[in-house]
């Protein structure tokens, strides 16, 4: 999900170091740029991945198949489109003075590659009308496309009307963005993008790519089309005030954080760092926010030199309080508007920056690369034509040219300290109160035939949360989804349009909370009624994948890749499987998806996992119009006490951080074996011991019926 570079920040050469034959393979994972940002940081999980650019997808090209939604392929193939006045207003500006261009491409981030935004950045969202997380749309003069992933096709299908083309990713025969636009375009093309809303990497990359059909990547630096025609009725940007984030819950405090990076900026030969990701910003100055929804961050820029901070974000957001955690760590405030003048300042000044190209976006990268070339030839100038900016003796050059290394914070961030964990274990048990109650009054509405729509579900299990000490936010949007809607695996229930909980259908919940002291995010899948025989072994071979991956043990380095099949060998051995990733990194009391550690088929991620870092253990299993099954807890890497260690290493398996019971009714016994029944008894009185204190009356009676120990026969 996240960068390909490894955690000791090798330079962005991954690719260098491959054999023959694996590189080939590699540069296939690696055939779009666009296709990545597709699964911004974190996103091959069920949820959205989440996030990341950094997610290749493979995609046999086929550049004469069109995949378009099963409701247009149900329609009369002579339909024709409907009329789409933001369409006709967005070409309109394609042949404008300045930017004359053939095709425009939206992408899902904001500027800082973020997989939540706010709502005035969701400009895919608004030009194509699908609202989920992770897609990118282009447009041409005569066309326009949507590429999404196996998570929202379903969704996809219903929100786009006829003038788009669903392109559905990773499906045989179905062009990934850049082969559709080489084969769409006319030779000599020009397509435009906001620079700001890619990483350098992705834009580098699709500059490379479309040049092969003698096409050009137009950069339009002072206006975003989507804007232009969004104009007065786009949401003002978000203005929330900023927050401290206690030390007693971030275990470091902000000046040792700072002192840190510059003594890697130090070992690397940099002066200096710009980071972009808001979380890393958040975590590293322990701030908090609260301008993108779910995720407790704000829109800022940060810059880090030997001697300095620099701070780029809206002031109107900064509290006494907060300005006075600033100034002790060092860090002055600057507007957030002002970034790219001070990144060319640092040019000015020598600084050998420190960037991370695949999520600083290509706006910073290429403002920074171009001082740097001013810079060399106005040394070149001062000095005479031999020598000009150059060691002669070399022929390296005596000015900046930056350092290109994943961030360093990314791995720091992702290793919690004990303070953190400490408050994932204290949230998580409180957040397991909310649901048990939750739960006990959801069945007992149920039962009585109360008619609840999958929207006043959602509504309520918010409500039973917001009653626990230290609530915040959920940490996405809650994906409630009875019978059918289960399966649409990124499913939001909207009230003009959501089910009626249905007692006879399975039921999966998967949900999250923001507390001041951690983040949560569990799935569970319940039936009311008697579920079949197919959906209870449907059930159990999730289960068994879920429980094979709990109780793992590995070498470390092992990255998550290896550790995927795990999760999967239950139902493969019956032919079935799941589109989406099986573990995603989790925030402390920040994003409920973070990197750059992940579980995941797709093995372009090479992080080993190592101890501290959190993950999601999300086996599922979908059937189209039919029904979902997750089952989801997070877990924390800790060390193995290992009776041998091979190679002199240390063995890592998992610490359970959710308490919440386990449907037993849906569970094939004959399935399980002796130590699967003894692992969820064992983990069911782990529940009751932990979670019974904090219950009373009908939720504590819930609670113990649902944790009693099962017994095969």
């Amino acid at each position: 999900m996240h960068s390909l570079a490894s955690p000791v920040m090798q330079p962005l050469s991954f690719s260098a170091s491959l054999t023959q034959p694996s590189r080939a393979l590699y540069s296939r994972f690696l055939s779009s740029s666009l296709s990545r940002s597709i699964f911004p940081n974190f996103r091959n999980h069920p949820k959205f991945y989440r996030n990341f650019s950094k997610s290749p997808l493979l995609i046999k090209a086929c550049s004469s198949i069109t995949a378009k939604p099963s409701s247009q392929i149900r329609r009369n193939s002579t339909s024709k489109s409907e009329p789409d006045e933001k369409l006709r207003a967005l070409r309109e500006l394609f042949s404008k003075p300045g930017i004359g261009i053939d095709a425009y491409i939206i992408p899902s981030q904001d500027a800082h590659q973020s997989e939540f935004i706010a709502e005035c950045y969701m400009r895919r969202a608004y030009i194509s009308g699908f609202t989920g997380s992770a897609g990118t749309a282009v447009v041409t003069k005569e066309q326009a496309a949507l590429w999404t992933d196996g998570r929202y096709f379903l969704q996809a299908e219903k929100q786009l009307n006829s003038s788009w083309n669903l392109m559905r990713a990773g499906n045989l025969g179905v062009p990934n963005t850049i082969e559709w636009l080489n084969d769409v375009l006319p030779p000599g093309a020009k397509v435009g993008i906001d620079p700001f809303l890619f990483s350098f990497d992705a834009a580098e990359e699709l500059k490379e790519a479309i040049a092969k059909k003698n096409h050009k990547l137009i950069f339009l630096y002072d206006t975003n089309l989507v804007d232009e025609i969004w104009n007065e009725s786009r949401p003002k940007p978000p203005n929330k005030p900023i927050r401290v984030h206690d030390l007693k819950y971030a275990g470091v405090d902000a000046v040792s954080k700072l002192s840190n990076l510059r003594s890697q900026l130090l070992d690397a030969g940099s002066s200096a760092i710009v980071i972009s990701m808001l979380d890393e910003i958040a975590w590293l100055l322990n701030l908090r926010g609260g301008d993108v929804p779910h995720s407790p961050v704000m829109y800022a820029y940060l810059t880090v030199e030997i001697d300095g901070a620099k701070l780029f974000v809206d002031n109107s957001k900064v509290t006494p309080e907060v300005l006075n955690h600033l100034k002790n760590a060092g860090v002055d405030l600057r507007p957030y508007d002002a970034i790219l003048s001070e990144i060319e300042s640092l040019a000015e000044r020598g600084a050998e920056l420190w960037l991370d190209t695949s999520s600083v976006n290509a706006a910073i990268v290429n403002t920074y690369k171009s001082a740097c070339d001013r810079h060399l030839e106005n040394l070149g100038s001062e000095n005479n034509s031999n020598t000009k900016a150059y060691n002669g003796s070399n022929g390296q050059s005596w000015g900046p040219s930056g350092v290109y290394k994943a961030s360093p914070i990314s791995l720091a961030k992702a290793l919690k300290n004990p303070a953190e964990l400490q408050g994932m274990r204290n949230s998580h048990l409180r957040d397991a109160a909310a649901l048990a109650q939750f739960w006990a009054w959801l069945e007992e509405e149920v039962h009585k035939d109360v008619k609840l729509t999958e929207v006043d579900v959602a509504d309520k299990l918010l409500e039973f949360r917001s009653k626990q000490a230290g609530f915040l936010d959920t940490s996405f949007d809650t994906i409630s989804g009875s019978g059918a809607n289960g399966a649409i695996i990124h499913y939001k229930p909207e009230p003009e349009s959501c089910s009626i909980v249905d007692s006879k259908k399975l039921f999966l919940l998967d949900s999250g909370a923001q507390y001041v002291d951690g983040t949560t995010d569990i799935t569970r899948t319940i039936h009311f009624g008697e579920p079949t025989a197919y959906e209870k072994e449907c059930f159990t071979r999730v289960l068994q994948g879920h429980i094979a991956l709990d109780q793992a043990v590995f070498p470390e380095n092992t990255p998550g890749f290896v550790l995927d099949a795990f999760a999967r060998s239950f139902l493969w051995k019956i032919g079935l499987d799941y589109r989406h990733g099986t573990g995603h990194g989790v925030g402390a009391a920040l994003n409920v998806h973070e990197g750059p550690q992940s579980i995941s088929f797709r093995f372009g991620n090479m992080t080993p996992l190592q101890k501290g870092m959190i993950l999601s253990n999300e086996p599922g299993y979908y059937e189209d119009h039919a029904f979902g099954i997750r089952i989801e807890n997070l877990l924390h890497v800790k060390e193995m006490n290992t009776p041998n260690h091979f190679g002199g290493i240390d063995y890592l398996g998992f610490e359970k951080l959710t308490f919440v019971p386990i449907q037993a009714k849906m569970v094939d016994l004959s399935l399980l074996s002796a130590s699967e029944v003894n692992w969820l008894n064992d983990y069911h009185s782990q529940v009751w011991v932990k979670v019974a204190p904090l219950l009373d009356g009908p939720a504590r009676e819930w609670l113990w019926n649902n944790t009693r120990p099962l017994v095969k026969q």
